[in-house]
C-alpha cells in the first residue's frame, strides 16, 4: 500500500528522524568514546564529528517536532537545512567514489601535514615512520623506529584508501538518497491537511 494518508506521512517522517537521532548520537558517542580511550589523539577529528554529529541531532529534532505538531515553518526550513545537506553530501560522496590514485595521495598528503597529532597518530597505529620516506634522523614514534625496520606511511595508508573510500562513499550516498526521501515526505506532509482539523481552515 502506498504511504499517501496523512497518518502514514507523518509516521514515515518520524521514524526518518528517529533514526538521523540515533545516527547522530552513535556519531557523538563513538567520538567521545575513541577520544575517551585515547584512540584519537586530534581534537580537531574529534571536534568535526562532533559537531556533525550535534548538527544532525538538532536538523532531526526540528523535523520530528514539525512532523508531531504539523507546523507549517518547521517543516519549511526543515525541508530547505535537508536539501542542502543533501547537496553537500550527495557532491562529497560521489567525489570519494570518482577520486584516482593520484588524487587520493594528494589528499593524503595535505591530511598529513595539517597536524602533527594525526602523524603521530597514525605512526603508532600502523607502525611506520614518514610520510612517502623513512629519515631516521628525524623523531617518530613507531616501534619500528627504534630498530630502523620502518616503511613509509603512505605504502601502508594506500592499502586500505580506497576500499574506505568505497565505503564512505557508498554510506554516504545511501544517506543522501534518504534525506532526499525526507524532503519528499516533508514537502508532502506540509500540503496534507490534518483529518482531525476544521476541514475549512487553512493549514
Amino acid at each position: 500500500m502506498v504511504c499517501g494518508g496523512f497518518v502514514c506521512s507523518k509516521n514515515a517522517l518520524c521514524a526518518l528522524n528517529i533514526l538521523y537521532v540515533m545516527v547522530s548520537l552513535l556519531m557523538i558517542g563513538i567520538a567521545a568514546w575513541g577520544k575517551w580511550f585515547g584512540l584519537i589523539s586530534s581534537f580537531q577529528v574529534v571536534g568535526g564529528v562532533i559537531g556533525v554529529g550535534i548538527f544532525l541531532f538538532l536538523v532531526a529534532v526540528v523535523g520530528l517536532i514539525g512532523a508531531l505538531k504539523h507546523h507549517q515553518v518547521l517543516l519549511f526550513f526543515y525541508m530547505i537545512i535537508l536539501f542542502m545537506v543533501f547537496v553537500v553530501q550527495f557532491s562529497v560522496s560521489s567525489a570519494c567514489l570518482a577520486l584516482n590514485k593520484e588524487q587520493q595521495n594528494h589528499l593524503l598528503e595535505v591530511g598529513w601535514n595539517t597536524s602533527d597529532t594525526t602523524q603521530r597518530d597514525v605512526e603508532n597505529s600502523l607502525d611506520c615512520c614518514g610520510f612517502a620516506s623513512v629519515n631516521y634522523n628525524e623523531t617518530c614514534s613507531a616501534p619500528c623506529f627504534y630498530n630502523s625496520s620502518c616503511v613509509s606511511c603512505v605504502s601502508k595508508i594506500q592499502v586500505h584508501t580506497e576500499e574506505v573510500l568505497r565505503f564512505v562513499g557508498g554510506i554516504g550516498l545511501f544517506f543522501s538518497f534518504s534525506e532526499i526521501l525526507g524532503v519528499w515526505l516533508t514537502y508532502r506532509y506540509r500540503n496534507q491537511k490534518d483529518p482531525r482539523a476544521n476541514p475549512s481552515a487553512f493549514l
